[in-house]
This record gives structure tokens, sequence and C-alpha cells, in this order.
């Protein structure tokens, strides 16, 4: 039989010459088990595709998207120097203001991303496997670490360990895994968006709800996260246009401007969405007014900060797979400052000067809580195999 010259040729091609496929938004590699935590599931066009060509050949790695590795990596960030500010901001107005600003998209953008990854999440068993051990299992653990952290390092004899009421930011992962398993819920209604906004405002004038697994943060941000599943590719690409780039500078400087202005006016538990308008000593009414006021501006602060995030890799893009260990671990160094009395015992932290300082060595520490050291160190935690806790699919058997 003739041989075909040109497949001869095609054949003998080195494998970096070989063309690669578009490096797309849901074009990511293989991630470890934790990232869905922050990220959740793959799309359906990564997960559809077979693990073999016919051929027989495994087919290539996925490529992870520097641009959602970016947002992941600068939001840990702004969370951890808010984080920081807490302790020394009574005394700077500016520094208020800073923080309102921040936390009116911080988490918002973090929730998003997060629904926008879990498009695909089914209740299949895998799927069910990867948020157990990336979503529960950290959850148990960590949980458990911040109480026994604040009983002996504050002395706080009294602390019990209990899962059903989250402790500083363990509450997350207990509102990511309600979210992921109603997955299939938002995807099956017509309109799910103005169905969230609604749990979110009655939840904004039910105290009854209590705090049991935060539900209160569940229901309020929860339109974050469906919106985040409502989200395509192509939206991204239109928050990265270069206009909303150039607006949403004026957009945050308005916004910095009149977070100044109520800065010494307005309740700090409004962005936290952790309690109802009553608790709060307001008017019922003003629950639903403040859940659709703050959702327009986070909605706003959130599409600046995601036209600003760089689209091509940066130094800091692979940080962005180890952020679940920057949010968890970060924590015990602010809690551990907060509790040996750091910040009361020099006061100039919270100064100008000091609060600069504070800013620079929360966005370090947390950036050194992201590198590839850590998060090998803390995979028993954030990403266990636990094989032997599930059974095997019928198809490896």
């Amino acid at each position: 039989m003739p041989i075909d010259g040109s497949k001869v040729q095609q054949m003998s091609k080195a494998p970096s010459e070989i063309q690669r496929a578009p490096f797309t938004p849901e074009s990511r590699e293989s991630e470890p088990r934790h990232e869905q935590v922050l990220t959740a599931e793959r799309t359906p066009a990564a997960t559809s595709r077979p693990a073999q060509d016919r051929a027989g050949a495994p087919a290539p790695a996925k490529r992870r998207d520097a641009y959602f590795d970016n947002v992941k990596y600068l939001a840990i960030v702004l969370v951890a120097v808010a984080h920081a500010w807490e302790p020394v901001m009574d005394g700077s107005r500016i520094t208020r203001a800073l923080y309102m600003v921040v936390y009116t998209f911080h988490m918002p953008a973090f929730i998003l991303v997060s629904g926008y990854f879990s498009r695909s999440f089914d209740m299949s068993s895998p799927k069910v496997k990867r948020l157990v051990t990336g979503v529960v299992v950290p959850y148990v653990l960590f949980e458990t670490a911040y109480s026994l952290f604040k009983r002996y390092a504050d002395g706080a004899a009294d602390t019990s360990i209990t899962l059903l009421d989250p402790l500083f930011l363990t509450w997350f992962l207990i509102a990511l895994f309600i979210w992921r398993v109603t997955t299939p819920l938002w995807q099956s209604l017509r309109h799910p968006l103005p169905v969230a906004l609604v749990i979110a405002m009655l939840a904004s004038v039910s105290p009854e709800i209590g705090d049991d697994l935060d539900l209160q943060r569940v229901c309020q941000l929860l339109p974050f996260f469906v919106l985040g599943l409502l989200m395509k590719p192509e939206h991204f690409q239109l928050v990265r246009r270069r206009e909303v780039r150039l607006l949403a500078v004026p957009l945050a400087l308005g916004a910095l401007v009149f977070a100044y202005w109520a800065a010494p006016r307005m309740r700090l538990g409004w962005f936290y969405r952790s309690n109802s308008a009553q608790e709060m000593d307001f008017q019922w009414w003003t629950g639903p007014v403040m859940t659709l006021a703050m959702f327009g501006c986070a909605m706003l602060l959130t599409v600046a900060f995601l036209a600003w995030v760089p689209r091509r890799p940066m130094w800091f893009t692979v940080l962005g797979a180890g952020t679940i260990c920057g949010y968890l671990l970060h924590g015990f160094l602010i809690k551990g400052a907060v509790y040996y009395g750091l910040f009361d015992r020099y006061e100039w932290l919270s100064g100008p000067v000091g609060i600069v300082l504070v800013s620079v060595v929360a966005a370090v520490a947390v950036t050194l809580l992201c590198t590839p050291p850590v998060r090998r160190a803390l995979r028993f935690a954030t990403e266990p195999d636990m094989k032997w806790a599930f059974r095997r699919s019928p198809a490896k058997r």
C-alpha cells in the first residue's frame, strides 16, 4: 500500500509543533479537588470530553484560564486585607470607607465565579465525592481547628466545638455546600434570579432564621451564586471590553466618595449580610430595600473589578490555584494577632503608617499561603483522597 507523504511528515513533527486547541475561559486544566471550593465544578464542555480519543491516546491536559486564576488571587488578597483592617479602622474614616467599598464586592465576586464554575454540578457520584472531599471535609476540620484555637489562644474556655454555628470565615464552606447541592433546582427554574432575590429579601426581614449554619448569609448572598450559574463565557468577554474598563474608573471613584460620606453614618451589618433588619434595630421594610440596593452596588463594583483583572498570565497567576489555603489559613494569623493584643499594645498601627503596614503584611502573608508548597502540605485537609469512604463505580468494578 503506498504511504502518504503528508501523513509521514505530520507524524514526524515534534509535539511542540502540533497546534494546540484555542484558549477559552472553559479550557481549564485538571485541578486538585480543593479547587472546586472556590471555583466549583468544571464546565460542561470540559467534563464531557472523553478521557481518551478514538485512537486510544490519552487526551491532553486541560489548560487553566489565567484570567480566572487572577480573579481568585486578587479577590483573596482583598479578603485578607479587609479582615486585617477591622481591628485598626475605627480611628480612620478613610480606612472605614475603603473597607466598605471592598466589602461591597469582594465576596460577591468570589461567589459569582464559584457559581459560574458550578454549572455542571448534577449530583452524580463523582461530583458528590468531590463536594464532600473539597467542601465538607475542610469545613469539619477547620471549624474544629478555629474553635480549638479560640478556646486556647483567646482563653475562651466556654467555646464549644459545633458544626452548626460556623466560626469566623468557615461560613463560606457551608454556604457553598448548600448552594451547590441546590444547583439542579436553580437550573430547572424559568426565572431563578428573581426567585433568589425574593429569598434574600425575605431573609432580611426574618430574624427567626437564627445562627444555625449561618443561613442568613446563605440566603442573602444566594443571588450572586445563582447569577454565576446563569453566566456564560461571552458575558465575561463583555465585561473585559475596553469601554467597560474605562467606565469602571469613574464608577470606583464615585463609590469611594460615597463611602467616605457614608462611613460614619452607615451600619456595617448591611455589608456582612448576617443579620436581619430587625436585629440591627431598623424597620422591617428597610431589609428588602437595602437587599436590592446592596445587590445593585455589589454588581456594579464586581463588574469594575472583573474588568480590571489582567487577562494574561502574571507572576501571581499560579497562586490562583491555592486560594483555598490562603482563605482558610489567613484567619489564624489575624485572629492570633487580635488574641495576642497586638493592635492594643501598638496603638500606632491605627495611624496612617500602621494601616499601610498592616495592609502590606496581610497581602504578603496571604500570598505566601497560596504558594504550591503550602498547598502540598495542606493537601490532607483541603483535598483528601478518601477512596476508602466511597464505593467504586460499576465501570471500575
